[in-house]
């Protein structure tokens, strides 16, 4: 079986909303495999992103933890979690916060500025990506000199220039079109086989979500398995995390 590179263990979230407390996560449990590709669906509000958040170290939970290799996060410091983030996990959002007055080379390699270093050591993997993701021809362009699905291909290249082993897409199709939502789905999948990051993709978009090699299904602050290939031992801890 794959090795189990993040977990969750009983993980809820509160929110205060005045006097009420709004319970969003009441007892998450996940084991996600190396390599694994994973849906989570749910309807709006059901604590997708929350969730998201939680396992890449942007939100702590109100209580339970979060395993990264068996290191707990919540015990390392404020700076560790940067570290952590910056050099472990690739963050794509449903918009793509590109630097406007920066070309897509030099966006794809701010992580590596981030991390520090000689940026050269980065440029060949950054062009790489980009000429990967089918925009050869717009390393010099600025984000307002590409299309909607063109920037958050860019954004994906972003997210994956450190090589990194965790990939958290939130919503990443959920500003594009039905064709740039295909590309960028079907671009996910292929990195996700050829990189072996894992890839968790929260989305509303169940047709999406069914490419997939595993789905997820939140409700209730609970977490339920809709869909995991039966054959494959590498999804087999999740299953018997969940059941």
């Amino acid at each position: 079986m794959s090795e189990i590179i993040l977990a969750a263990d009983n993980l809820q979230r509160s929110y205060g909303l005045g006097y009420t407390e709004v319970r969003v996560l009441k007892g998450i449990n996940l084991r996600l495999p190396a390599g694994a590709a994973v849906a989570l669906v749910g309807a709006s509000g059901v604590g997708k992103s929350t969730l998201l958040h939680i396992l890449g170290a942007l939100e702590t939970p109100s209580s339970g933890r979060v395993l990264f290799q068996g290191q707990d996060l919540q015990g390392m410091s404020e700076g560790e979690r940067a570290r952590f983030r910056n050099r472990t996990i690739g963050f794509l959002f449903q918009f793509h916060r590109l630097l406007p007055d920066f070309t897509a080379w030099e966006n794809v390699l701010i992580p590596a500025r981030i991390r520090g270093g000689s940026i050269s050591d980065f440029a060949p993997r950054a062009e790489e990506l980009l000429i990967r993701i089918g925009l050869k021809d717009r390393f010099t362009h600025r984000p307002a000199e590409l299309s909607g699905g063109e920037q958050q291909r860019v954004a994906l290249a972003r997210a994956l220039i450190l090589k990194p082993k965790i990939l958290l897409a939130d919503e990443p199709t959920g500003n594009l079109d039905q064709e740039n939502a295909e590309v960028i789905i079907r671009l996910l999948a292929e990195l996700n086989r050829e990189e072996g990051v894992l890839l968790v993709l929260a989305t509303h978009n169940e047709d999406l979500a069914r490419r997939l090699a595993a789905r997820i299904r939140l409700k209730d602050g609970q977490a339920f398995i809709d869909q995991v290939p039966e054959n494959d031992p590498a999804y087999r801890g999740m299953v018997e995390a969940m059941t």
